[in-house]
């Protein structure tokens, strides 16, 4: 089976499975895991902060930033599509009592001019605005790269209206290897910074969360409120620290297995790429017919051995990764073209 749905299927190999096995550890709740605080110094180092702390999910990292930035009544300013808005319960809500305030992009991406009349009036009537987020890359806005530019405008303008930032980085090293800027540049213009290691990465578990030294003993206490608390996580921090040394530059073969996918579906006339630019390793289209929904084409092609997920009613995603070879690509293109044909000679069982 040729496994699409995300970067989050990958198994570690033999190698990162004997650097868990023979980690040094301790307890991290307690005091310290070893293995642990050297992954914390080396993506705090990679990002260019001065502090970081391990989690178990991407999720938890933006939800501890959020946290960490804003009081219950505050409101952050997203765009509409983030991860953060859509794919975590909303639970900025749930769990922090902050709102917030959505932001249509181009190609996931707003300018200073889109928010610059968001900030609420500071009076009693009103929320206080208190955060910016961005995601890089996006993955709604499939796989897309912020400008770096923007980025860092959009950033500028968030300080001058003492506002905090954060980057949901869960997929940062993809904008890396594809651009060839680094992580700490990318990282530099934001107060905390997510990334994550079981993505792209390949490690089987983890997240951090970076900034200055200074948020380490209220993010440890929001870590512990939310359940992220792990004894002997250097077990897992030992597969993000291999990941970190070996999986990293190998992120340009994603990309390029994700371009084969997105030239093949450019070929099929009732398949349309959204975004028509494939920047990494996430491949969403669109199906024109009303004869098949997505969910429907996403059995279709796993019973011919490719594994999709509908994205909506008429939206496919595919996603890259580390064991996804050049040949697979080709293979998975061979199945998408194959249905494809037989949706416009009528032939799809549409079921």
């Amino acid at each position: 089976m040729i496994d699409l749905r995300s970067d989050t299927v990958t198994q570690p190999c033999p190698a990162m499975r004997q650097a868990m096995a023979s980690a040094e550890v301790g307890d991290d709740v307690i005091d310290v895991d070893p293995t642990t605080a050297k992954l914390q110094e080396r993506i705090a180092e990679l990002l260019g902060k001065e502090a970081a702390m391990f989690m178990p999910s991407g999720t938890m990292t933006n939800q501890a930033a959020v946290r960490l930035h804003c009081r219950p009544g505050d409101e952050m300013i997203c765009e509409e599509g983030c991860h953060i808005f859509n794919y975590e319960q909303g639970a900025f809500a749930q769990l922090s009592g902050v709102i917030a305030r959505t932001v249509r992009g181009v190609r996931s991406t707003f300018q200073v001019a889109d928010v610059a009349d968001l900030i609420r009036p500071d009076n009693e009537h009103a929320a206080r605005t208190r955060l910016l987020t961005l995601e890089n890359t996006h993955n709604r806005g499939g796989g897309v790269i912020l400008p770096l530019e923007n980025v860092q405008a959009l950033c500028r303008w968030a300080r001058d209206q003492g506002l905090a930032t954060h980057l949901d980085g869960a997929r940062l090293f993809n904008a890396v290897v594809a651009t060839g800027i680094a992580a700490d540049v990318w990282a530099r213009e934001f107060d905390t910074v997510s990334v994550c290691f079981s993505k792209g990465l390949g490690a089987p578990v983890g997240s951090a969360l970076a900034g200055p030294r200074e948020m380490l003993a209220p993010l440890r206490r929001i870590r512990k409120l939310f359940g992220g608390g792990m004894r002997q996580s250097g077990i897992l921090a030992a597969a993000a620290l291999y990941a970190l040394d070996h999986n990293i530059e190998r992120l340009a073969r994603d990309h390029q297995t994700a371009a084969i996918l997105a030239d093949g579906i450019r070929r099929c006339e009732f398949f349309r790429l959204e975004p028509e630019q494939v920047d990494t390793n996430i491949v969403i289209f669109r199906i024109d017919s009303q004869r098949l929904s997505a969910a429907r084409f996403c059995e279709l092609a796993k019973e011919a051995g490719v594994w999709m997920l509908p994205f909506s009613r008429c939206h496919v995603r595919a996603v890259t990764h580390l064991h996804i070879s050049l040949p697979a690509a080709q293979q998975a293109v061979a199945v998408i073209e194959r249905l494809h044909q037989q949706l416009v000679c009528g032939r799809l069982p549409t079921g």
